[in-house]
């Protein structure tokens, strides 16, 4: 079993270059399988959801090699349209695979997906999408059968602007015939990035990063070099910690823009946070005070994923900040692991009151969740004595490396295995 032992009080100090995004990278593999080419996408961090990614396209008939930072996809073999449960399990946004095998292969067949458990997560927004371009789809004992001989492009309405409903739209609609427009559409960055993607593939899709996107379908796509943008949550995890620890950290290799909000808030606290086109600059006493209240809401709004890092970040904050989570319904996991710690949270129903102390102490502790994970581990940053964190397996689906990267920055941080 891996833990991570973290000896607290180090302050935080020097550059780092964040990795490739998580959300973005998943998608775009899935994409890959349009080109029935060879893609070559750069930036890709070494994480466990990106290796899931990699053994559904295995799995498919795709072959796949990683050169450094970057792995080749070549899935002109491709010659299955099903996945696995076992696979299916591994990571959430594998259903983000749903749209490109039908619009590949004219059928899909898959089981829901599995990752963190922040509540119900329901993929309605996604089949609704695929019928609406004309997938017949019928469910029986947890599994989805898609079928489309033909998809046509139509009008597209998502009930709300959810990310994975969004991609899966786009991605079944690059091969449907004709024009398809999507209204309501999710605007992250990551999203851009997707668009990004196709075009350099041939696809002619327009509108992403606002609430409207157009796509022309029925184009043979082609092979292309593609480099990931930043991972924005990551960006927001180490600029929490070094708020929390104190010291001052210049990230590289971000949109100072899909950080703003996370970056907004940290300024409230007290700290100096100054923005470059592609990096962001942290300075911090580690004598925080409370922000105004903290409501989640879909980009660009505070994202749900940075919710947990700030929460730890204020924990000895002087004042009270109150927290609001629109997204999930259960995504305050790891309040309990927190109060191991000393930190003192009032939880009721959606909303999260802390209230920060003066101190806090060292402790055993787990992760939850993938966020949550990080959330324990700005807190030993900035406790008294060691904290342990085990349940790696959820960090690992997220951050390469995160032991690595903040003891660069100084932190009194590594992995051990008992």
């Amino acid at each position: 079993m891996s833990y991570l032992s973290i000896e607290g009080g180090a302050p935080l100090h020097g550059e780092l270059t964040i990795q490739g995004s998580k959300n973005s990278v998943l998608p775009v593999l899935a994409a890959t399988i349009l080109a029935r080419d060879v893609c070559r996408i750069e930036n890709c961090p070494r994480l466990r959801d990106v290796d899931a990614s990699v053994a559904i396209l295995r799995h498919l008939g795709c072959r796949v090699r990683r050169d450094g930072t970057a792995l080749e996809v070549d899935t002109a073999p491709m010659a299955r349209c099903d996945i696995p449960d076992e696979l299916m399990r591994e990571m959430r946004s594998s259903i983000i695979f749903l749209g490109a095998i039908l619009a590949r292969q004219g059928e899909a067949v898959l089981s829901y997906p599995g990752g963190c458990e922040l509540g119900p997560r329901p993929i309605d927004l996604h089949l609704a999408a695929l019928r609406e371009l004309g997938a017949e789809i019928t469910e029986r004992y947890g599994e989805l059968r898609c079928k489309a001989k033909c998809l046509r492009g139509t009008d597209i309405t998502l009930a709300i602007p959810s990310v994975g409903a969004t991609e899966n739209a786009i991605l079944a609609a690059c091969g449907a015939e004709g024009t398809s427009v999507i209204y309501n559409a999710a605007r992250e960055p990551e999203i851009v990035d997707l668009q990004a993607l196709l075009r350099s593939m041939g696809a002619r899709v327009n509108g992403a990063g606002g609430s409207i996107i157009t796509v022309e379908g029925g184009t043979a796509l082609h092979g292309c070099t593609h480099r990931v943008i930043g991972d924005r949550i990551v960006c927001a995890t180490y600029l929490c910690a070094a708020a929390a620890a104190g010291g001052e950290v210049r990230l590289t290799g971000v949109d100072y823009r899909a950080v703003s909000a996370v970056a907004l808030s940290l300024a409230e606290s007290g700290c100096e946070v100054r923005s470059e086109a592609d990096a962001v600059s942290l300075r911090s006493t580690g004598a925080l005070r409370s922000v105004r209240p903290v409501r989640t809401a879909p980009y660009p709004g505070f994202p749900t994923d940075a919710q947990p890092v700030l929460m730890a970040a204020l924990l000895r904050s002087e004042g009270c900040t109150v927290f609001v989570e629109n997204i999930f319904e259960n995504r305050y996991r790891h309040v309990d692991e927190l109060s191991r710690m000393g930190a003192e949270i009032r939880v009721a129903g959606r909303v999260a009151v802390v209230n920060g102390v003066r101190t806090l102490h060292g402790a055993a502790v787990k992760c939850t969740d993938l966020r949550g994970g990080a959330a324990l581990v700005i807190a030993g940053l900035s406790a008294e004595g060691t904290t342990r964190v085990t349940e790696l397996t959820h960090i690992d689906r997220g951050y390469d490396a995160i032991e690595r990267d903040l003891a660069a920055l100084g932190a009194q941080i590594r992995r051990e295995t008992t």
